[in-house]
């Protein structure tokens, strides 16, 4: 079995988070920012409570998906800021009161986010080649008049 792509696990880890209601889930590319990290995933809880079952619902999928056990855990006992590094993905899972102090977003803010789907498939796959044209909501209106 190969690597799985470093994309390919930060969605699978943003879809975890999404599915026990985590908010504000985004997926920063700092590859090119940080170099010894390709992304970051990034996550808010309500509550120290839901903060455990966030990390919780990640460690799993990617252990069920890559067979991926994160390097190292931070913040676990505290439930305020829960860091998982993956070595290449790096999971933060914060209280949204303390999302709001460290601010990673502004921090990375060079940093391209990496648009993803809460149901897309298990797996994303890579864009085909050529892709990058828009896609067209078949229900907006583009007449002139509309």
């Amino acid at each position: 079995m190969s690597d799985p792509r470093p994309t390919d696990v930060a969605v699978v880890a943003a879809r975890a988070c999404d599915d026990k209601s985590a908010t504000d889930v985004v997926i920063l590319d700092v590859g090119p920012v940080l170099a010894i990290v390709d992304a970051f995933v990034v996550a808010s809880a309500s509550n120290d409570r839901q903060v455990r079952a966030v990390v919780d619902a990640v460690q799993e999928r990617l252990r069920e998906e890559f067979g991926r056990k994160p390097r190292s855990v931070e913040g676990l006992e505290a439930r305020r800021w829960v860091l998982l590094d993956y070595g290449d993905v790096v999971v933060h899972v914060f209280l949204a009161e303390e999302r709001a102090v460290y601010r990673l977003e502004r921090l990375y803010g060079d940093a391209p986010r990496i648009e993803w789907h809460p149901d897309g498939p298990a797996r994303p796959e890579a864009p085909p080649s050529g892709a990058g044209a828009p896609e067209v909501d078949p229900s907006e209106d583009r007449s002139p008049t509309g």
